[in-house]
């Protein structure tokens, strides 16, 4: 697989999976959805690591690891379909494209990275205006929209710790590897949720909802995280965080072409806001630098 294939096959895929999270749910629950989503992405994962004659490492880190990847892939994502059922779906791409940010955070508080910058700061600030103004107009559209606006920003902390923990581990895992671990903590997991809150095996799983329960388990649980890690070992850190961006526009985008999702003009502001301050919590330093490079080698 070519690096542009797989990095174009990353940006669509994550910008259709917040559609197809809201798809899984219509008619079995969004409980059953996910489950069902997290057992067969762990059967594919199984079958291929079979397939590629390859087992899960066992030893003390990679056990962590899979347990800290267990964790976004369980409290993250229910807490996204849970949301899912309440706001349109371009906006949780929005709402997560913030995981930069928050994972940038903590990695500064507890992986002592790189310091907060001014222009990292500024890229916060102007992220959480736009997410405040976010939060105004869910909680106009509603008490439910305000809950689950809420579940997506308590999604990308979850999914930010997830994240963290996995580096501060640094357990030497591929990028199957740690997928197929987190999915196979996470599976048993779901059932017992489902079993507890609804356990009803659905009677009528219409065509458009088993595509995506389908598609979110093949594509958005394992092929999309494998081709993520493999793109992020060929390419700039840099080029690789163009993901954000790139997959909230085509998420609002879907939604509007194939939901009929009409999310407003204050929501789409606060959209601007929050991309915007990712672009420049990203990119603001290697702008400052260019500039001054620029200056310094302009003669006068």
């Amino acid at each position: 697989m070519s690096v542009p294939t797989a990095y174009i096959g990353v940006v669509l895929i994550w910008s259709t999976t917040p559609l197809a999270i809201k798809w899984s749910g219509e008619g079995p629950g969004f409980l059953f959805g996910v489950a069902a989503r997290m057992w067969l992405g762990a059967l594919v994962c199984v079958v291929l690591l079979r397939v590629l004659s390859r087992g899960l490492p066992r030893d003390r880190a990679a056990l962590k690891s899979y347990l800290a990847g267990g964790i976004g892939v369980f409290g993250a994502m229910t807490s996204v379909y849970w949301g899912a059922q309440h706001i349109p779906s371009g906006l949780i791409s929005v709402l997560f494209g913030l995981t930069p940010i928050v994972t940038g955070i903590m990695a500064a508080l507890w992986l002592q990275e790189r310091a907060l910058t001014w222009h990292k700061l500024g890229g916060i600030i102007l992220a959480l205006s736009g997410l405040s103004v976010v939060f105004a107009r869910g909680l106009n559209l509603g008490e439910q929209a305000g809950y689950g606006i809420a579940a997506i920003v308590l999604a990308v902390c979850l999914h930010s710790l997830s994240m963290v923990l996995v580096k501060k581990i640094d357990a030497h895992l591929s990028g199957l590897e740690s997928t197929s671990g987190a999915l196979l903590v996470a599976a048993p997991c779901y059932l017992l949720v489902w079993l507890l809150f609804d356990g009803q095996w659905p009677t009528d799983i219409g065509p458009r909802a088993a595509a995506a329960i389908l598609y979110l388990a093949v594509f958005g649980s394992v092929l999309g995280f494998i081709m993520f890690f493999y793109v992020l070992k060929q390419i700039d850190a840099s080029r690789v965080a163009l993901v954000t961006l790139l997959t909230p526009v085509l998420a609002l985008l879907f939604g509007r072409l194939f939901n009929q999702e009409q999310i407003g003009l204050e929501l789409y502001l606060g959209a601007m806001l929050i991309l915007l301050g990712m672009g420049l919590y990203q990119w603001g330093g290697l702008v400052i630098r260019t500039l001054r490079n620029r200056a310094v080698s302009e003669p006068e």
